[in-house]
């Protein structure tokens, strides 16, 4: 089910029409529906049901809103976090501390200290050096931290360069020809207790096959653990299942998803960790915006609106597509280009694209914006911080305030020598 739909020639977000939220909130916010939250949380887990032991942990830096974590709280997820930040926001939002994992290859000293003491369920270690310090602060204390060691398996998922993690090249993980003398170095520090592996290949994956040769490699390696008299209860296979941004994307459905999971873990006989992120995030929001010009150009009008590369950066840094539509379409068309107010020529949306024809003040639309969009939104060219609005049934809150450019220049400070 699609919860952003047309009724009466108009878009909606479930039971609340969107012009009512650009009329009550403004332009440009972000628009999340708790229910399409609530059925792809459903069904990532419903895919996985053929799998006796598995832990899901919402990667919170898709979208870090406290009410959408509260809505994953309420769906029985923990949370992948990758900042102290983060981890307070898992907290805050309810989500329980041993259902929290904490990956992310820069942890400083001072977050892993707030991971031991919040109680976290694992740490997800990157190099040996963080293993040996995360074992001397925990014995410190006199506690154990439960953490696994992330491997890169140099496999290429086949997605953006920016966002590819399990090549050798990439900065994550240790090398999985290395990993079993580091895993034997690691797992007789006192203060730590070394449960098993982790791997994360990249995001955005639209083809299973990457995962399933990463997984392989897991189990060799997994296997030589074990001959070694390790023991291994866990295997973290993080996240990466693609959605579909535009017509002719086909992302793997959850349940092959699920189905090629269980083939390739039979008889590992470990609790497997899973951290989506963009998989549930993804279509359960849209960023509304507001036309103000239709400017002439060259070859094609610039549609010119009031959301900019600060408020959705994902265009701007991986030419990423977000379809674009209006939100009262009267059925006619127009090639256009689709840009923002920003400053920079990077500020652009979509070229030469067809489109709904819209004029000025008319409301519209990108679509799939509720992972990697507020999260990663600035202030820049002093502009407003962006809002979000949650929509659950026939009701909306504002979930995070436009934070005025007055305000954020109020925390700003002259030094009295000027």
């Amino acid at each position: 089910m699609d919860h952003f739909h047309y009724q009466d020639g108009a878009l909606w977000c479930e039971g609340v029409p969107m012009a009512r939220i650009a009329a009550e909130v403004g332009t440009p916010v972000y628009v999340y529906s708790a229910a399409a939250f609530r059925q792809r949380a459903r069904e990532f887990r419903d895919g996985l049901s053929g799998i006796a032991d598995t832990h899901l942990a919402y990667a919170i830096k898709a979208n870090p809103n406290l009410a959408v974590l509260r809505v994953l709280a309420h769906e029985g997820y923990g949370a992948d976090v990758v900042s102290g930040g983060e981890m307070a926001r898992a907290l805050a939002a309810g989500m329980p501390a041993d259902g929290i994992v904490f990956s992310g290859v820069g942890k400083t000293e001072e977050e892993l200290v707030r991971g031991l003491e919040a109680g976290i369920g694992q740490f997800n270690l990157e190099l040996e050096e963080e293993g040996v310090v995360l074992a001397r602060l925990a014995a410190e204390r006199g506690l154990t931290a439960t953490a696994v060691l992330r491997v890169n398996p140099d496999v290429d998922a086949g997605t953006h360069a920016k966002i590819s993690t399990g090549r050798k090249e990439n900065k994550f993980g240790v090398p999985i020809d290395q990993a079993p003398a580091i895993f034997a170095r690691l797992a007789g520090l006192p203060g730590l207790s070394l449960e098993g592996v982790a791997i994360h290949i990249g995001s955005q994956l639209m083809d299973l096959a990457p995962l399933e040769a990463a997984y392989a490699r897991v189990k060799r390696l997994v296997d030589e653990l074990r001959a070694a008299g390790h023991r291994i209860a866990r295997v973290d296979l993080g996240g990466g299942v693609g959605v579909a941004y535009k017509a002719g994307d086909v992302p793997p459905t959850l349940a092959d998803y699920g189905a090629m999971v269980e083939r390739a873990t039979k008889g590992w006989d470990v609790r497997l960790m899973f951290e989506p992120g963009r998989a549930i995030a993804g279509n359960a929001g849209v960023l509304l915006t507001r036309v103000i010009w239709v400017k002439p150009g060259v070859v094609h009008p610039y549609v010119i609106v009031d959301a900019a590369m600060n408020d959705l950066a994902r265009p701007a840094l991986y030419d990423a597509w977000h379809d674009f539509a209006a939100v009262t379409p009267d059925g006619a068309r127009m090639t256009a280009n689709i840009a923002g107010p920003v400053c920079e020529t990077g500020d652009t949306f979509a070229m030469a694209r067809e489109v709904d024809r819209v004029a000025k003040g008319d409301l519209a639309v990108f679509r799939t914006a509720g992972a990697y969009g507020a999260t990663m939104a600035s202030t820049y060219n002093s502009r407003a911080l962006v809002p979000e609005v949650l929509v659950d049934g026939d009701r909306y809150a504002v979930v995070a305030d436009r934070i005025a450019a007055e305000t954020i220049l109020a925390a700003e400070r002259v030094p009295e020598w000027l």
